[in-house]
């Protein structure tokens, strides 16, 4: 059976990709799935063609606050059921979260907060990482396979960025936010790009201001996690770092079918 290739994408502005040959990308990538976070757009504020991709069904879930995180999903495999957010208001009125069942499996696409601005964006974040892992584990109790994408904002081990040590005391590498990412893979989930590549120096994000991206100073923060009894059906995971037009680059999985 033909592999089935899904890609996560932080895009920083959907409506600034879609300036940077976005729509080429897609046309040229035809991922069967397509994960974008961070599109800080509402769907009546794009242009028709961001819409209206040729095979691919699109849905959206936007913040209340204009230009503001947001996630969207492209897929050509019509799913079975879409749904936006963790069902706590909170966490879903900043448009974070789409959930799409298929038959196979369900996908979540998850722009996870960022804890950098305060303490209490901080727990913010730890609380919403906690909402979604008893969400995960209950899903798989339940006998559903999971795909869990997108951008996280933490890396999770020293390997995950170029400069641990200068970043210890950073939100996105603090020990409570890296120990949640532990406990997430004790409860089952793998990271499907360790399962593949064991070595330093890949990243997914990269800081625009000192040009980090030019020296490869960055941070593995995007990723795919699935469940156990998926794990063997992923045939292969990347990072397509040499995707420009977002702080971000696109990640991805194939992942094959039942036989």
């Amino acid at each position: 059976m033909e592999a089935i290739r899904i890609i996560s994408w932080n895009v920083n502005g959907l409506r600034a990709v879609l300036k940077k040959g976005f729509l080429e990308w897609m046309q040229t990538e035809q991922p069967e799935i397509l994960c974008l976070q961070e599109t800080k757009a509402e769907p009546e504020q794009l242009p028709r063609e961001a819409l209206d991709l040729p095979g691919y069904h699109v849905y959206f879930a936007s913040a209340e606050k204009k230009g503001y995180s947001g996630v969207a999903l492209y897929t050509k495999l019509n799913p079975l059921e879409v749904s936006t957010g963790l069902g706590i208001p909170d966490f879903d009125r900043e448009g974070r979260v789409i959930r799409a069942e298929y038959e196979e499996f369900i996908l979540y696409n998850i722009y996870y907060p960022n804890g950098k601005s305060s303490a209490e964006r901080l727990q913010f974040k730890l609380n919403f990482y906690d909402a979604f892992l008893s969400i995960a584990k209950k899903t798989v109790s339940a006998g559903k396979h999971l795909i869990i994408c997108g951008d996280f904002n933490t890396a999770h081990q020293e390997i995950d960025l170029a400069r641990p040590k200068e970043n210890e005391g950073s939100s996105g590498f603090l020990p409570q936010e890296r120990a949640w990412i532990d406990k997430f893979v004790a409860s089952g989930f793998s990271d499907t790009f360790r399962m593949f590549e064991s070595g330093p120096g890949h990243y997914s994000w990269w800081d625009y201001k000192t040009r980090a991206r030019e020296r490869n100073i960055g941070w593995r923060i995007d990723y795919f996690f699935v469940d156990q009894g998926l794990r063997n059906r992923v045939k292969s995971a990347f990072i397509l770092s040499d995707i420009e037009g977002s702080d971000h680059c696109p990640v991805g999985i194939e992942i094959v079918g039942k036989k």
